[in-house]
């Protein structure tokens, strides 16, 4: 279907990419969507045949793979960008440009919030693609790099030398299954109870003919209907008990960070919210304080005027629905990407090597304090 679609050669149609990969150069970049612990070798392999690159995020799950990937296409002269789409979201970069205009004066500290959803955690941090650590990685890099980046946007050139961090998994483990509750959402004589519950999230949105995300997640068949995601449902890993799962990623961690000149930051990212992805930000500065929750619009107050001015964020007239996700930020970044290639002119690209490098490797040591229980130290190479 994608290939009628988007009109591809039979040739140029693989099942696996190193089948692309060992071709000769054939087209001018590549995006990169594989399962986070498989970004690495096709983005070194694509780097070395030359291609530029757009790389979903998270760029690799170990920090030496991070620094792996941005060295390969440093040398191969490639562009490389980085799927942080919410460097690209018009709130954060209005947001961006009314701090570096010092409306609010000198930043002092940044307090920043991601509700992941209540529903949305069960469905892919408790049952999903992103459960488990060793399938695929820790809940803060899967989930809120997008978030540690955006505090490292704002914050501009200041580096982080502290970062300490907390955080569990809460409530969806075995010993807070309700009695009586059974393996499968479809069989549970409990389950009209359960927040959680896999007929709530899924089978009752089918049923009003709703078949998008999430419910086009579970029917692996591609095909979308009631009986599809009833047979789903019975067998497959969206139905099962979500205190009955293998999920080991936490569900709620903080993150606090100095940086260079005394400034800091705090995040939390929370499982537990009736918002999903409507992230709430607060930023004070010296001479004013800005807010925001998901789409805007900005307040900032004046501390000098008494006054509070809003400030909408801009945007373009027409965007392609496919492109609408993250509140346009995913048509941004396909624009930027595009427009830095055809232009061979990376200054296009906020989400490059080495800002995204940057972020990454302060993820990898807010886990690391999380881990070992203490504050981390971090020297100019991010280590």
């Amino acid at each position: 279907m994608l290939k009628l679609m988007h009109r591809i050669d039979e040739d140029k149609y693989f099942d696996d990419w190193r089948e692309a990969a060992e071709r000769e150069r054939f087209a001018e970049a590549v995006i990169i969507a594989t399962p986070d612990r498989l970004h690495k070798d096709p983005a070194i392999a694509f780097a070395k045949k030359g291609y530029h690159i757009l790389l979903e995020k998270p760029m690799a799950v170990t920090p030496e793979d991070c620094c792996e990937i941005v060295n390969a296409c440093k040398e191969n002269g490639v562009i490389l960008a980085v799927g942080h789409v919410m460097r690209y979201h018009p709130i954060s970069r209005r947001t961006k440009e009314l701090l570096d205009s010092g409306v609010i004066g000198d930043i002092v500290h940044i307090q920043h919030m991601e509700p992941i959803g209540y529903w949305h955690f069960a469905h892919s941090y408790v049952r999903g693609n992103w459960r488990n650590e060793e399938e695929s990685t820790f809940a803060l890099l899967a989930k809120s790099c997008h978030d540690i980046d955006l505090i490292c946007f704002w914050m501009g050139n200041r580096r982080c030398v502290k970062v300490s961090s907390f955080g569990t998994l809460s409530h969806f483990t075995k010993e807070n299954q309700p009695e009586g509750a059974s393996s499968r959402c479809l069989d549970c004589s409990v389950e009209e109870a359960c927040p959680y519950s896999a007929q709530k999230v899924y089978l009752k949105k089918a049923l009003r003919g709703s078949f998008g995300w999430p419910v086009s997640v579970v029917c692996s068949n591609g095909v979308d209907d009631i009986e599809s995601l009833t047979d789903a449902l019975k067998t497959g890993p969206y139905g099962r008990c979500v205190y009955e799962c293998d999920n080991d990623v936490v569900s709620n961690q903080v993150v606090n960070m100095e940086f260079e000149g005394g400034q800091t930051a705090a995040f939390t990212m929370m499982a537990f919210t009736r918002d999903l992805g409507a992230r709430k930000t607060t930023i004070y500065g010296t001479k004013g304080e800005l807010r925001c929750t998901g789409g805007g619009p900005i307040q900032v107050f004046d501390f000098v005027t008494n006054k509070e001015t809003q400030y909408q964020a801009k945007i373009v007239g027409f965007m392609p629905m496919q492109l609408s996700a993250h509140g346009g930020a995913d048509y941004y970044l396909i624009d930027s990407f595009i427009s830095a290639v055809a232009n061979n002119d990376p200054s296009l690209i906020i989400s490059g090597p080495d800002e995204t490098l940057r972020s990454h490797l302060l993820v990898f040591q807010a886990e690391k304090s999380r881990l070992e229980n203490r504050v981390v130290h971090i020297d100019k190479d991010g280590q």
